[in-house]
């Protein structure tokens, strides 16, 4: 054949994808479009992460609901996925005390449903992952994380690589639960750090842990007294 190149046609099924893949570009610019339009003068919020299966009435829940009362009470509204578990429960805190209750609902096969303690006009529905998670972060002034799953984890190293990168504002990253998240930490500070250095030990400094509802908020309002409160990007 020698230097002969050979170029097969484009088959139909090709073509197909082609022109799926540029309406799919249409509809992630619309989900962000709707995204920044819709919460643009949303004002200062905190995000609650955790996980969907955790149940009313058990130890983490009425945290949860207990931590959004609290921050809501310092002025801060409250952004979740909308959905059951810890998002609920940080809705409920945040609707019982009369702030802005976000949710950030995502399209899944199971789990996922609005839960009754959204404000109506607050409630965004989304197809994306990647849309949300930018909603999130562009639009909350920190985080405060619960136990949760897989999601809870990919929220908490996207929140962490943004601010060790600076591509967005160093916010307040608080873990709740030293119980569930001491393990974690070790293994951060004791492999990735010390021995294999693939973090700064001042990277361990991006996050805080605590049992403590009154440190949280405490964490949030020292924070604040020297940042100003702006969308993160």
């Amino acid at each position: 054949m020698g230097n002969k190149s050979i170029t097969a046609p484009k088959t139909w099924a090709e073509s197909e994808q082609k022109a799926s893949n540029s309406w799919m570009m249409f509809k992630i610019m619309s989900e962000f479009v709707e995204g920044f339009e819709r919460l643009e003068n949303i004002g200062p919020c905190i995000s609650i992460f955790g996980s969907a299966r955790t149940k009313p009435g058990t130890e983490y829940y009425e945290k949860a609901v207990e931590i959004a009362k609290a921050l809501s009470q310092q002025g801060f509204g409250i952004i979740t996925g909308g959905g059951p578990g810890i998002m609920e429960a940080g809705n409920k805190g945040a609707k019982e005390v009369g702030s802005k209750s976000v949710g950030l609902n995502i399209e899944l096969p199971f789990e996922q449903y609005a839960n009754p303690y959204l404000d109506s006009d607050k409630e965004f529905n989304f197809k994306y992952f990647f849309v949300r998670k930018v909603m999130f972060l562009k639009f909350s002034q920190g985080v405060v994380l619960l136990p949760g799953g897989f999601g809870t984890l990919d929220e908490m190293f996207e929140t962490l690589t943004l601010i060790q990168t600076r591509k967005i504002n160093k916010v307040p990253v608080v873990l709740y639960g030293k119980k569930y998240w001491s393990g974690l930490l070790s293994w951060l500070k004791e492999t990735m750090c010390d021995t294999e250095q693939n973090i700064h030990p001042e990277d361990l400094e991006l996050m805080k842990i605590t049992d403590d509802v009154e440190e949280i908020v405490k964490i949030f309002n020292d924070h604040y007294n020297e940042s100003e409160l702006r969308p993160n990007f």
